[in-house]
């Protein structure tokens, strides 16, 4: 055998070689299964689904104004091109979208160069296949200045009534919300402050007079936490005709906040107001932050077979549930945050189990009259799947000053049901009903004056 064919045997041997290692790198890359996009002022989130892991990290960038994540293991697909598409007007962090190969380290990766709006505090993180869901690399951008729900509940009640520190009462306990806003006009912003730690339990106060309330009104706004359930990765329950759960109610949370802000004395703070995720935890925070008076979680319930209906209330429990189907409920609800997707690195454990673990017996006490306010007014615009408020440890409910009930709606499962829940008319009966109970509530248990350090 010559020299010359023994080189050009080498050399064919070589470049079969480097096809069989990209074959076999092709062969291993991921494949994409969907992109999504989730927009809001609490944070933007961008997700790509997959059929395997994949792994990426932000590059730095010369521009502030720019970001870059360089991802791995993944090939130029069309769906990345919809990835570009999906980038909204109205998107408060992201501009625009560009996708390009690059080469890092010798390794090739696909490079995403988000142009962004405002600073931001990038999360990059991967969460493992669940439900529905396969691999998803997930990226978090949050605003560097987080929204804070008291700063813009506080501008919207200045709107409102900006006299409202002028009009007080002699006698009557001074409002800290009104205070605030006077003092937002002195200093020209409200800087956050941590979340109120509880309070030490106090005995429990003298039996009133008899035909006396134990409760005196305070002249002062009334504060009502709405919670749609799900949103973003998260879609809840879906209906047999394709309906979804997160849909649903945060339509009807729009429309029974429409109807506490009619009254001058109360007004409503959403957990969401639109179609993105909120991790349990932070639902409760951001009622305890505005000093809810009340929470209501907003849910559609579903099971296994179509025929259960009804409408249903919760609330928490310390002594476990009071149905077996309740838990069952519970810890599907409670199984939100896997499925719509928390970044355990970040996560602050210790003050989530503390938040979560923190439960008082008045809480309870005062949850369960809202609770049957609530059931008594919704058993007038449909069916009842139980004639009593039920009890479990819901997640959300756990805020441990503010009475809170979870209110399932319907049995999305039932397809007769469902079908009464994408009715705008029906939608607009619910919101009557739980106007009206909350209405009734606070005529027996008028609010008392804040006096917990904001």
């Amino acid at each position: 055998m010559t020299r010359r064919s023994s080189n050009r045997r080498q050399v064919l041997q070589a470049g079969t070689l480097v096809l069989w290692l990209g074959a076999g790198r092709a062969a291993s890359a991921a494949q994409l299964l969907a992109v999504r996009l989730w927009p809001a002022k609490d944070y933007t989130r961008l997700t790509l689904e997959s059929d395997g892991p994949l792994q990426a990290s932000p590059s730095p960038s010369a521009d502030s104004n720019r970001l870059l994540l360089d991802i791995e293991g993944l090939q130029l697909h069309s769906g990345l091109d919809e990835l570009v598409g999906k980038v909204r007007g109205d998107d408060p962090n992201i501009a625009a979208i560009r996708i390009s190969p690059h080469s890092s380290e010798g390794a090739q990766t696909l490079r995403l160069v988000i142009e962004l709006k405002q600073a931001v505090a990038p999360q990059v993180f991967s969460l493992k296949p669940i439900a529905g869901y396969r691999h998803r690399l997930v990226l978090d951008l949050y605003p560097s200045r987080a929204p804070d729900p008291l700063e813009a509940l506080i501008a919207d009640l200045h709107q409102r009534q900006s006299a409202a520190t002028s009009s007080a009462k002699p006698g009557v306990p001074a409002d800290p919300l009104g205070e605030l806003i006077a003092e937002r006009e002195r200093r020209g912003g409200i800087a956050p402050t941590p979340l109120p730690s509880a309070a030490p339990t106090a005995a429990p106060p003298a039996a009133p007079p008899a035909g006396v309330s134990r409760r005196q009104p305070s002249d002062r706004m009334v504060i009502v936490a709405l919670d749609p359930g799900h949103g973003g990765e998260d879609p809840g329950a879906v209906g047999p005709g394709g309906t979804r759960e997160k849909d649903v109610v945060l339509q009807i949370a729009l429309l029974l906040r429409e109807r506490i802000n009619a009254r001058a004395s109360m007004r409503a703070v959403l957990t969401r107001d639109a179609d993105y995720f909120v991790p349990l935890h932070v639902r409760v925070q951001k009622a305890r932050r505005v000093q809810a008076d009340l929470l209501i979680s907003i849910h559609a319930d579903a099971f296994f077979t179509p025929r259960p209906q009804g409408a249903s209330v919760f609330v928490l429990s310390e002594r476990g549930a009071s149905s077996s189907a309740a838990r069952w409920l519970a810890d599907k609800e409670n199984s939100a945050d896997a499925i719509g997707g928390v970044n355990l690195r970040v996560r602050d454990q210790g003050v989530r189990q503390a938040l979560l673990d923190m439960s008082t017996t008045a809480q309870i006490t005062d949850s369960l009259q809202v609770g049957s306010a609530m059931l008594g007014e919704l058993s007038r615009v449909g069916k009842l799947h139980k004639p009593r408020v039920e009890q479990a440890a819901f997640a959300v409910l756990k805020a441990p000053d503010i009475p809170s009930v979870l209110v399932e709606t319907a049995f999305i499962s039932n397809p007769d049901e469902e079908a009464r829940l994408r009715e705008p008319d029906y939608q607009q009966e619910l919101a009557d009903a739980m106007m009206r109970g909350i209405d009734r509530y606070f005529a027996k248990n008028p609010p008392l004056a804040r006096h917990r350090p904001l």
